[in-house]
């Protein structure tokens, strides 16, 4: 009797104890988040998301984001593949699709990734030409993801996309390409223009050809230029000579040299 009166006693007390253990042992996992538990130090299992009761001090939970992201490459200093110095930045863009793993076989999966893509882009940007750097933005992007994805495959991540942002070159070279490019504008307006004066030569000469042989075409191109004068009284023309006396002059000259 004495011992189930003991027992009884400390019946409340052993409920409280309870409730305090299983409220310290719940653990809410987000939408958005996977939890890694780990009993006694080795891996258990994944919790996923919602309400979760885990074992107090036996358990112990780490959560994982597994949305995507998104983490700076700092400026990096490059020397191209023709001696050129550049400072290239960048954005990298990846999610945790094996929260295990993440965990156990990295100790920081996010500073490990940001450090294979600035070697990354080292290497990529230093294999290759001032132009290309300067053109070829997406396919230095591409190259560099391939390199971190095949680094990172036994990682538990996955790279979605890596993107550069800024390439800053000095002054003195920034001043020589504008001039290029002034120059090459200027050579193209120039190309434009030439042509452009050939072709409007090649049509007059064909205007000039039909206008010879239509009689009377002369005569009403000259009208239709007075025409294009304007009617205003301060433009004046003065005609020295007549067309038809033209065309007659024109007519005479073309017999003479038919009967040599």
């Amino acid at each position: 009797m004495a011992i189930l009166e003991l027992i009884v006693g400390f019946l409340p007390i052993l409920v409280i104890v309870i409730i305090i253990i299983a409220i310290i042992g719940i653990r809410i996992v987000n939408q958005w988040e996977i939890g890694v538990r780990f009993r006694l130090g080795k891996y258990k299992d994944m919790l996923q998301p919602g309400l979760r009761i885990v074992i107090p001090i036996l358990d112990s939970v780490r959560k994982i984001d597994t949305r995507i992201i998104t983490i700076d490459i700092p400026k990096q200093q490059v020397i191209t593949k023709d001696n050129v110095p550049v400072t290239i930045n960048g954005v990298v863009y990846f999610k945790v699709v094996k929260p295990d793993i993440a965990i156990i076989k990295i100790q920081d999966f996010q500073y490990a990734v940001s450090q294979y893509a600035q070697t990354a882009l080292r290497d990529v940007a230093g294999s290759m030409m001032l132009d290309q750097v300067l053109t070829e933005r997406e396919s230095i992007g591409k190259d560099i993801e391939r390199i971190v994805e095949k680094a990172s495959e036994n990682w538990g991540i996955e790279v979605t996309e890596i993107k550069l942002q800024d390439i800053d070159m000095p002054e003195d070279l920034k001043r020589l390409m504008s001039r290029q490019a002034s120059s090459e504008r200027e050579k193209r307006a120039t190309i434009i223009k030439s042509e452009g004066d050939r072709m409007a030569a090649e049509n007059l000469a064909k205007a000039a050809q039909i206008m010879g042989r239509t009689e009377g075409a002369m005569q009403l191109r000259t009208l239709q230029t007075l025409d294009g004068l304007g009617p205003s009284p301060s433009n004046t023309v003065i005609m020295a000579l007549p067309v038809d006396l033209l065309d007659l002059a024109r007519t005479i000259n073309s017999k003479f040299k038919k009967k040599k």
